[in-house]
């Protein structure tokens, strides 16, 4: 399978959610394993709705995650292309003007339900005549335009769903230019599909009937079409995922602390029959991309197992998986790690092992007795052991009221690592002050 090809085609209309990070992952995963090429296509088509900010966002959010792309290319600097493959297409009559006003569409579909018929446009826009145009035009009408489905049986092979058909006389002609001039979806990615030689296109499921339309114009414009893999919705709490509901994004995930690699792992064995593990690096994850693992069914996205996920993930990250090591050793990570919920928890840490901090005391006199009996010199494993046995002999001591004051005045925090992995980074000096009530 030489020269693959995918893209990525976000409308930046929103900020890049959950569900669409997925199918950015899988087009990047695909061409990491078969050594493709991944064009980012702006879908910028939308004047009123598109922002720059969404579409830095956007950017922002794949460069974070790991997600690189070869080529770009954006969509509001190609209307002059697709204006000429409309002029062609109007011309071999697979491209027709519309006058029916919103209204008069909505009538005929809410016609063609209450007789239990599909809601299929009639086409009576092809039978207009000059007198028609002129009298729409006199009331200040504008056309919009559709595209002209051939009565034949569509069909693909889906890498995902399997074999696809469509009967094209149960589908509706579709909208492809606005009464406007703003063109839709369909045509445009189309277009640029051919113009860039776009091999497969792997996206969401809720494309597949545009994917049925758009076969017969990738076969108009007299091009070859492109292997389809289409992947099952995620859905949430508020039932699919949309940006424009306002679902969860990479912005949110990653400032609460989620690592991108728990997001890419999870996203991409979310659904499958592969169980959800930790990878370190998406070169790893790509080699164990397999379509024929992806169920049909739609997964659940659950943002409190991601949450779950990422912890277990941080807490068996090797030193070298760090993006950003925080300024610690990599003994000092590997002691701390176990202990943390997210992987910036270790500043916290280094902070109180090598920093000075103000120790809380909730019961002085017994801090202090216990400072005298710390072993001089270096801390080693066996240290913290040692010590407090000699502490709970000598006070009697047990429990919460032995550990606790301790911990308080060593850290001044109620959780976290074990003051016996802690001890030997905190050191004889820092500990024995800090026992004794004195900031160190």
């Amino acid at each position: 399978m030489a020269n693959i090809k995918v893209r990525f085609a976000p409308s930046p209309t929103g900020w890049m959610h959950i569900g669409n990070t997925r199918t950015a992952l899988f087009n990047y995963l695909w061409t990491k394993k078969m050594g493709g090429t991944l064009l980012l296509r702006i879908d910028d088509t939308d004047k009123v709705r598109s922002k720059k900010e969404y579409e830095d966002g956007i950017r922002d959010a794949l460069t974070w995650l790991g997600i690189t792309w070869d080529e770009e290319a954006r969509q509001s600097a190609r209307f002059d292309r697709y204006n000429e493959v409309v002029e062609k297409l109007k011309k071999d009559g697979r491209i027709y003007a519309c006058y029916d006003t919103p209204e008069e569409l909505e009538f005929k579909r809410k016609r063609l339900l209450a007789k239990g018929l599909p809601p299929i446009y009639d086409r009576q826009a092809l039978s207009y005549t000059a007198e028609d145009i002129a009298k729409f035009e006199a009331e200040g009408r504008k056309p919009h335009y559709r595209f002209k489905l051939i009565d034949e049986e569509i069909s693909w092979n889906d890498v995902v769903r399997g074999t696809c058909k469509y009967e094209a006389s149960k589908l509706s002609d579709p909208i492809i230019i606005r009464e406007d001039g703003s063109y839709l979806y369909h045509l445009p990615s189309v277009i640029d599909d051919v113009d860039f030689q776009i091999t497969h296109i792997v996206r969401g499921e809720d494309h597949v009937t545009n994917t049925a339309a758009q076969i017969q114009m990738f076969k108009a414009i007299g091009d070859n079409v492109p292997t389809f893999a289409h992947l099952p919705l995620l859905t949430g709490k508020e039932g699919k995922l949309s940006k424009r509901l306002g679902s969860l994004g990479v912005r949110e995930l990653r400032a609460e602390g989620v690592e991108a690699m728990a997001i890419c792992s999870f996203l991409a064995k979310l659904g499958t029959s592969e169980a959800i593990t930790p990878f370190y690096s998406l070169a790893d994850l790509a080699q164990t991309l397999d379509f024929s693992k992806i169920g049909r069914s739609q997964p659940k996205f659950d943002e409190e197992e991601l949450k779950k996920f990422n912890t277990h993930l941080v807490r068996n990250m090797p030193y070298a998986a760090l993006k950003d090591n925080f300024g610690v050793s990599e003994n000092f990570w590997n002691e701390v790690r176990g202990n943390l919920d997210k992987a910036e928890d270790i500043k916290i840490w280094d902070n109180i092992c090598n920093k000075e901090i103000t120790p809380v005391m909730e019961d002085a006199a017994y801090t202090a007795q216990a400072a005298d009996m710390l072993p001089k010199g270096d801390f080693n494993a066996d240290t913290f052991n040692t010590w407090i046995n000699e502490v709970k002999a000598t006070t009697g001591r047990k429990g919460k009221d032995l550990f606790h004051p301790i911990r308080m005045a060593l850290t001044a925090e109620a959780n976290g690592p074990e003051i016996k992995t802690l001890l030997p980074l905190i050191g004889y000096d820092k500990a024995y002050r800090r026992l004794k009530g004195e900031r160190a």
